[in-house]
């Protein structure tokens, strides 16, 4: 047995060196820990990476998710169309606002929200449209855009794994009101906290004042509102990894392109033309027992997780809301089949050469 094959490769890895942890302490020194300025710092560096004239920060994704879905007027009686396929807080959000969420089906080729199927959903309800950026594959963004332009809809991005992506050339969050998760294990981390990102310059203001608990005045109140912010230990992280988000999106693509190049037993990601995937997962498709195909990679020191293993119509507690009536074949086959693989930037050329082994012994 290699030396390879004795180390655990894990499925996901968060990236936090020296830059990070003096940038925490020199939070900590100057006594100011909540949001400040570093935050504000962040915000402006995030929003030039994106290509918008604002970004605000929050405390999670779901956070920005709930707070930019406020800021676009979203309440009790109307309705958001989403998909089934993501994890359970880009619905949740949408309960949070009293709202009702409506699934749609996902496209087969990258699993993200098929822009036919929102058009035949859309009623005298709708009032936004939340696709989800799944995996760090675009959505198809601008037929989504053009959609919510002809019927007056807001277009919320879930972009919480699609830090750098691009459709067409531009990033997404800045074709309606992206929301970024900066969980420890997404492309980028601030140890937790979001981020929402919008040329808007009304949706901007809104989101500030939702943030903080409804108040554009201190002590006066006037819109309904939280404590969403982020705090600047946070926000000081996030500074130094904007330095390298690149870098690091660079490398989850060379391996997944390798990955992709050598696994000839099972299905890999597609990526289509005119897209930048950045690989938040590398998402494989098994035909047989995931189960036990996932066993065989524990065995052999491969870690990999089922993003997701229930679609959120069929969660129990959708279906307790009777939120569970909607027809995604699509989605369900996928939940079925999906298996993440390590792509991280830790991975060594070894490490890619090995997973690939391996899958293709065990496929």
């Amino acid at each position: 047995m290699t030396t390879i094959e004795r180390q655990h490769i894990p499925v996901a890895k968060p990236l936090i060196g020296g830059a990070e942890k003096r940038a925490v302490m020199e939070v900590l020194d100057s006594g100011h820990l909540a949001q400040g300025p570093r935050t504000e710092a962040f915000e402006q560096s995030f929003a030039a990476y994106i290509g918008t004239k604002h970004a605000i920060g929050v405390n999670s994704g779901t956070a920005a998710l709930i707070v930019a879905l406020q800021a676009h007027g979203v309440g009790p009686g109307d309705e958001v169309i989403t998909t089934p396929f993501s994890f359970i807080a880009t619905a949740t959000s949408i309960l949070a606002c009293g709202a009702t969420p409506v699934f749609v089906d996902v496209d087969p080729f990258d699993f993200n929200l098929d822009p036919g199927k929102v058009e035949e959903a859309i009623t005298e309800n709708t009032k936004a449209v939340m696709p989800v950026h799944i995996f760090g594959h675009p959505a198809r963004i601008l037929e989504l855009q053009q959609l919510c332009d002809e019927n007056g809809l807001a277009l919320v991005e879930d972009a919480a794994q699609a830090h750098g992506a691009e459709h067409l050339g531009r990033r997404v969050g800045s074709y309606g009101t992206g929301c970024f998760s900066f969980y420890p294990t997404k492309n980028m981390t601030t140890g937790e906290g979001g981020i929402i990102t919008t040329n808007d310059d009304e949706v901007a203001r809104m989101c500030r004042i939702i943030r903080s608990h409804g108040q554009e005045q201190r002590y006066k109140h006037d819109y309904f509102g939280l404590n969403w912010r982020m705090q600047d230990l946070n926000a000081a992280i996030g500074l130094v990894q904007m330095d390298y988000i690149e870098d690091w999106n660079v490398a989850r693509i060379a391996n997944a392109e390798k990955l992709s190049s050598l696994i000839r037993s099972v299905e890999t990601p597609r990526v289509r033309e005119g897209d930048r995937h950045v690989f938040h997962q590398f998402t494989i498709r098994v035909p047989g027992d995931r189960d036990a195909f996932q066993a065989k990679l524990q065995e052999a020191g491969i870690g990999s997780a089922v993003h997701y293993p229930i679609p959120i119509h069929r969660q129990p507690i959708m279906e307790k809301m009777g939120l569970s009536d909607f027809d995604c074949p699509v989605a369900e086959a996928a939940s079925e089949r999906v298996l993440s693989l390590p792509v991280h930037p830790s991975l060594g050329p070894e490490d890619v050469e090995y997973i690939a082994s391996v899958v293709n012994r065990i496929g």
